[in-house]
């Protein structure tokens, strides 16, 4: 697949060479339990005990407030349901927004099931949540929120900081499922200042079934899992020792990435340039998203009159998505568009190119006259 460009570094990013580095000998000869007491269990936990502190360095916070998980569903299911039952007694109340991951609507859906009400905010044009929204759904039985730092869709950045002030104004645990932004954006927990947030390795140049939930000191969950002490008993079971080497060395090499401000410096000019030559040679395409506060990799478009799938079967050399990752095998319109408002026959028409630290002048060049001369094609096929 080496004369493929990859531009769906939302979905997954590929592991960075230093993280992989970093990875192989907790794979090979350091293969220790990280709960035994002899040496290879000691080398184990020395390795996750590094990573704890590399999660917590990016993110701000003490390494005792990260709980390792296999990812960022795990982490927002354990957020969302743990906080739920945890504080169950102070209300049953809970507010997220219609553009959410399925990991955190799901979750709140089975809530519901239980006992337990949310509130689904809708979002503006460009799927962002307002702040105002959020303080008026509160109610005296609201004891959880959770909104996404960036959406992972359309690249949309909420004002996390503004919703974190409301909910500490009203005693509301603040989640968010912070994937997309964190190792991108501002990452502190204390700026944002958020009481939870979920990520996870693939999205930073990571390897896949590994991610961490920040848990501000002073928070109770109830665990989802049980059998076993590890992770303070919120997240039991034999840790994922070469994952976690990993997460936490992609997590050292995002604090390297954004001192370099790569994402400002490469990523951003890179999808700018992207944009601008599909623009120029197309019409009727549509920037789904805000065209300025969003993910600086990111660019969702809408090719009017080409399906999305179409489109992505006839581009052979480029490789992008329609959207979530985790949809991918639906045909119907993202939930996230059509929150926004997107007319149905325009949202089967988006594709999401997401532009990472490895993409190319080149590669920009290359994917942007191919999905010119697919676009034109397939429209021409549509109209005979």
């Amino acid at each position: 697949m080496n004369d493929i460009i990859y531009m769906d570094n939302h979905a997954t990013t590929p592991i960075a060479p230093e993280v992989l580095d970093a990875m192989l000998p907790y794979l090979t000869n350091h293969f220790g339990n990280a709960s035994s007491t002899h040496p290879f269990g000691v080398y184990a936990k020395d390795g996750v005990d590094k990573a704890r502190h590399q999660v917590a360095n990016l993110l701000g916070c003490s390494p005792e407030e990260i709980i390792f998980t296999s990812g960022a569903t795990e982490s927002d299911n354990l957020a969302i349901m743990g906080a739920a039952y945890a504080y169950k007694d102070k209300g049953n109340h809970i507010i997220t927004s219609t553009v959410e991951h399925h990991a955190v609507l799901d979750a709140c859906h089975a809530l519901d099931k239980k006992g337990f009400e949310t509130t689904y905010l809708s979002v503006d044009k460009y799927g962002m949540v307002s702040p105002d929204d959020v303080e008026a759904a509160i109610t005296p039985k609201t004891i959880l929120m959770s909104f996404m730092y960036a959406n992972n869709e359309v690249g949309t950045i909420n004002p996390i900081q503004d919703i974190a002030k409301i909910a500490s104004k009203h005693g509301v645990l603040f989640h968010s499922d912070a994937v997309q932004g964190i190792g991108k954006l501002e990452s502190k927990m204390e700026v944002l200042g958020l009481d939870m947030a979920s990520i996870t390795a693939h999205k930073i140049y990571g390897p896949k079934g590994i991610g961490a939930l920040y848990i501000k000191d002073g928070i109770q969950l109830d665990p989802l899992f049980y059998g076993g002490g590890q992770e303070k008993s919120v997240r039991p079971g034999t840790l994922n020792v070469s994952g976690i080497v990993g997460l936490g060395a992609a997590c050292e090499s995002c604090q390297t990435a954004m001192e370099l401000k790569t994402e400002e410096k490469v990523v951003g000019p890179l999808r700018d340039t992207l944009y601008q030559k599909l623009a120029s040679e197309l019409t009727d395409i549509h920037l789904n998203g805000h065209p300025e506060n969003r993910l600086l990799g990111n660019l969702n478009l809408c090719f009017a009159g080409v399906q999305s799938h179409a489109l992505l079967a006839g581009l052979k050399s480029v490789a992008v998505s329609t959207g979530s990752a985790c949809d991918s095998e639906s045909v119907t319109a993202s939930h996230v568009l059509v929150a926004m408002g997107i007319p149905n026959e325009l949202a089967v028409t988006a594709v999401r190119f997401g532009l990472g630290r490895y993409n190319t002048d080149g590669e920009v060049d290359t994917v942007a006259n191919e999905v010119i001369q697919t676009v034109n094609r397939l429209r021409v096929l549509a109209e005979e």
